[in-house]
C-alpha cells in the first residue's frame, strides 16, 4: 500500500524550512520506493512573488526544479540503508539534464510533482521528475544528486 506524508512528516525527512520547503504533502510513496507523487500549493504570499514579476506573478523555473528535487529526495532518503546518519548528511545537486518549462505557474495553481528513481551509479542517484498543473506539464527534468556528510 502506498505511503502518504503530511507536512510534519516531510519536515522530519527533509532539512528544508520556510521559505525553502517546497513540498506541502506526499500523496504517494510507492512500496518499491521508486516513485513519489507530491503537492506544492502555490500561494500569492510566497516571498518570490514580491519581486518576480509583481504585476504578473510567475513561479521561477528554478523553484520548480527545486520542488522536484525535494520530491525526489523523499525517495532517496527512503532508499538509504539502515544505520545511515540522515541528520548529518545532505543530498546535493550533481546535475540537471533536459530541463524543460512548458507552462507558466502562478498563485492559485497546485503543482503535482511525480518523481521516479531511475538508477544509482557511482554514488549518484538519478531521477526523472515532472511537475504538472491541471494535468498539463509545467516542468520536467532529469535530476542527479550525491549524498554527502555535512562538514561542520
Amino acid at each position: 500500500m502506498p505511503k502518504t506524508l503530511n507536512i510534519t512528516d516531510i519536515m522530519e525527512q527533509l532539512p528544508h524550512r520556510y521559505p525553502f520547503l517546497l513540498i506541502d504533502r506526499v500523496l504517494e510513496l510507492s512500496d518499491e520506493l521508486d516513485r513519489v507523487v507530491c503537492v506544492k500549493n502555490i500561494t500569492a504570499n510566497e516571498p518570490q512573488f514580491t519581486g518576480h514579476f509583481p504585476q504578473v506573478p510567475v513561479m521561477p523555473g528554478v523553484l520548480m526544479i527545486e520542488a522536484m528535487a525535494q520530491a525526489c529526495a523523499i525517495i532517496a532518503l527512503a532508499r538509504l540503508p539502515e544505520g545511515v546518519d540522515r541528520h548529518n548528511s545532505l543530498f546535493y545537486f550533481a546535475g540537471i539534464d533536459n530541463a524543460r518549462f512548458k507552462r507558466v505557474v502562478q498563485p492559485g495553481d497546485q503543482l503535482i510533482i511525480e518523481g521516479k528513481f531511475i538508477r544509482q551509479k557511482l554514488g549518484l542517484g538519478v531521477f526523472e521528475a515532472v511537475a504538472r498543473v491541471d494535468g498539463q506539464v509545467a516542468c520536467s527534468a532529469q535530476l542527479m544528486c550525491a549524498y554527502r556528510p555535512v562538514k561542520k
